[in-house]
């Protein structure tokens, strides 16, 4: 493979071959003793990410040295690694079968001969043996390919575990039935339980056999178990459309997305999947994003409307424009943001991953010392072999590498179908300690749509009043003015013409209407002109302010005739987004520029337990600071307009969002979702993942601590040993699993029969 380029870039594999965190770690080591190369070899996702090298071959050539298979990954359908997963099923499976339907037999041999002596034949112990030979040597290759590649390169891994163990079994098996080695002992072990029956416990076969097999079954599972968790980032990118409609000289046809470019408009029949971000420039639909956002509700959609890419128009014919195409797009983003989180390395794995690069040496070590000891102290040799075999293979730290990267893996991959998209595993690390969440108020807790919540007219009429108002601010484009105007709409008044429209900046604006020079502004406008206002505006600006409304005053030819009272509008979810956040036992603040009024409203609407007013956008970051001073570890939420330094600044920064421009964020982690549950839902996920994450090393630190002296001790068969640590490589993905079970906190609306029940419990 040849390939040039110029400049450093992130270069991304595709790695086969490994069987554990110690192969990861190897790759790892052999990428970083290239020049300058900064590299990270995720066991979980079987891949490497690489940064510093230009060449690919370099690194594809280094990978390969250390015994291992690469490729460089090709977007998000790599043809090469789904083959290689296929592949090391497929093996696995073939192993697996062909060892349990050999291993079955033998032991029912060595059982039939065992209890009846009278039934052994001449050449018994030969048959025996070519029945195991088949499962310790083909069926176990994938051990002691990893075993001596590991020795070529002066390492060691789980596989030498297993590798020494299966080789150590049969190789006392064939000393005992070729050579009388261990014949006078009655220690052996038979079929995992006990002692073996006199004139069997030479046929130390079974032992061999089924730790291959379990091993096996155990690898077989995990594998399948890993691709299923994998899945879960497959299925955001299973989103995307492959064929688009366009349109193009006012024809209809089918071609590759690919070929879509920005300002081309395309078609999308009922049932069809939006092909790439865009506006609606034809039709009306309803368009279902649950696969996308985890909102369940399917969103109406006409002309103007924006859509993203990977959503459904469930119902009706659309012609939208696109507006970004490719990586560009709200899903590609999506994607690309989870597969980095997932390829990311946590502080707990990189621990675990050191951890294990000394243990599995140690417990080698701890195994011939076992078997020393234990023959220094008088047992025979049989008894001390088995017991250093059953140290060997019980001391596997399989379920230790798996902890971590597969739950991860599998709690981001639920996140973004959730709408949560989680930048980092530090993000999930950071929510397990959050004891408060700091809130923005426009845009995140509000709509940050202005809408006129009171009028108040005098001596003139009060649709007069909208309507001279909403025709002076036609001409500008302040929120406030868009407020007014469409006030004026959904009134239905006449549009007046407005003419020599005057922009008084930060107080207001003035035109002519219908000969009269009307004037708009805020109450400080008009202190400063020296218009006195009627008493019954006074009153009316004063309760407006009090309420934290904004107020604009209207005067017709220099007489005060009006105040318009405008609110910003908190989103309908909001209450239930901080109740949510409450029952997680989170305190909740509020933090906004408006005046204290306004966040006093606001945070008595919402039961929020404290409100910081009157705060400016570059000094939200050191309120932050000041509670984290305090003690508070602090989860900061805004829309990542104005508070990117505070969401930086947070221990846990939150990003809601919309739109095509969320890797521009500042957030750990984003919300794509329409609603503020996700913010809860963002935090608990995090939380249960983090807890899952701890579930899963604690089983496996305290299985190894626990079963090596029970083994170590004589009290456990080295076949039940390999059983019990296949087993529990298996748990600690099936935990991880569950993952995909979390639920979101919304809750749901009664449905009408509920709502009559409650109706006639009221009655």
């Amino acid at each position: 493979m040849t390939h040039t380029d110029t400049g450093s870039r992130l270069i991304e594999l595709e790695i086969s071959g490994m069987t554990c965190a110690a192969c990861a770690n190897r790759i790892e080591k052999k990428l970083r003793k290239l020049d300058g190369v900064s590299a990270t070899v995720n066991y979980a996702t079987n891949r490497a990410t690489i940064t510093g090298i230009d060449d690919v071959t370099a690194a594809i050539a280094e990978v390969e040295k250390a015994g291992y298979g690469a490729h460089q990954r090709q977007g998000d359908d790599d043809v090469w690694s789904k083959r290689a997963t296929e592949m090391h099923i497929t093996s696995l499976r073939r192993r697996l079968i062909t060892a349990a339907a050999l291993a079955i037999p033998l032991m029912d041999i060595t059982i039939v001969l065992a209890l009846s002596p009278q039934w052994r034949f001449p050449g018994w112990e030969i048959v025996c043996l070519l029945l195991a030979l088949p499962i310790v040597t083909w069926c176990a290759w994938p051990f002691h390919k990893a075993t001596l590649r590991n020795l070529r390169h002066g390492s060691v891994s789980m596989d030498t575990l297993v590798s020494l163990g299966i080789v150590a079994s049969f190789g006392w098996a064939v000393a005992t039935l070729l050579f009388g080695l261990g014949q006078a002992s009655d220690h052996g072990f038979w079929l995992g339980f006990g002692a073996t029956p006199e004139g069997a416990n030479s046929v130390y076969l079974d032992v061999a056999a089924g730790m291959t097999t379990f091993q096996l079954a155990g690898r077989y599972f995990e594998a399948r178990s890993r691709r299923k968790a994998s899945d879960v980032l497959g299925a955001l990118h299973a989103l995307a459309a492959t064929e688009v409609r366009v349109i193009r000289d006012g024809v209809e046809e089918i071609v590759p997305v690919t070929a879509l470019n920005v300002g081309d408009t395309f078609v999308v029949l009922p049932g069809e999947t939006i092909a790439t971000d865009g506006v609606v420039v034809g039709g009306s639909a309803a368009v279902d994003a649950s696969m996308l956002t985890g909102e369940p509700v399917p969103v109406p959609v006409a002309a103007g409307s924006e859509v993203t890419g990977g959503t459904i128009s469930t119902d009706a014919r659309l012609e939208v424009s696109a507006t970004a195409v490719g990586a560009h797009t709200q899903l590609s983003q999506m994607a690309a943001l989870t597969e980095d989180a997932q390829a990311r390395k946590s502080q707990v794995q990189r621990l675990v991953d050191r951890v294990i690069t000394w243990f599995v040496p140690t417990i080698i070590a701890l195994a011939v010392l076992t078997t020393v000891g234990w023959i220094i102290a008088g047992a025979p040799l049989q008894q001390a072999y088995g017991i250093g075999i059953a140290v060997l293979i019980i001391a596997c730290p399989c379920a230790l590498g798996l902890a971590t990267p597969t739950a991860l893996m599998v709690g981001i991959g639920r996140g973004a179908s959730l709408g949560v998209l989680i930048k980092g595993h530090d993000a999930l690390e950071a929510s397990g300690q959050i004891t408060t969440v700091v809130l923005d108020k426009t845009g995140t807790l509000t709509t940050g749509s202005m809408s006129v919540a009171e009028v108040v007219a005098v001596g003139i009429d009060e649709d007069r009043l909208v309507a001279l108002a909403a025709a002076v601010e036609r001409g500008s484009e302040h929120a406030i003015a868009r407020a007014i105007e469409r006030d004026a709409v959904e009134r239905r008044l006449p549009r007046l013409d407005a003419e020599g429209f005057a922009t008084l900046p930060g107080l207001g604006a003035s035109a002519s209407v219908d000969g009269a020079e009307v004037v708009i502004g805020n109450p400080q406008l008009f202190r400063e002109r020296g218009i006195e206002a009627p008493a019954a505006l006074v009153e009316a600006v004063g309760l407006a302010r009090d309420r934290g409304d904004s107020v604009s005053l209207v005067s017709l030819d220099g007489v005060l005739v009006g105040s318009l009272a405008l609110s910003d509008t908190i989103k309908p979810d909001a209450v239930q987004a901080i109740q949510a956040l409450k029952a997680q036992g989170l305190r909740t603040v509020l933090l906004t520029g408006d005046s204290r009024q306004a966040g006093e409203r606001i945070g008595a609407e919402l039961g929020l337990d404290e409100v910081i007013a009157e705060v400016l956008p570059q000094e939200k970051a050191a309120v932050v600071e000041g509670l984290q001073a305090k003690g508070e570890f602090v989860a900061m939420v805004g829309d990542g307009i104005n508070d990117s330094i505070a969401l930086a600044t947070a221990d846990l920064g939150l990003g809601v969002v919309s739109g095509t421009d969320i890797a521009l964020r500042a957030a750990d982690i984003i919300i794509v979702r329409d609603d503020l549950i996700a913010i809860a839902d963002a935090v608990g996920l995090s939380r249960k993942t983090l807890k899952t994450i701890k579930t899963n090393l604690i089983w496996a630190f305290a299985y190894n601590m626990a079963a090596v002296p029970i083994a170590a001790a004589g009290l456990l068969n080295p076949l039940i040993a390999a059983a019990a640590m296949s087993l529990s490589s298996v748990l600690v993905v099936q935990n991880s699993l569950r993952l995909q079970s979390y639920r979101s906190k919304r809750v749901a609306a009664p449905s009408r029969d509920e709502i009559h029940e409650d109706e006639l419990l009221a009655a």
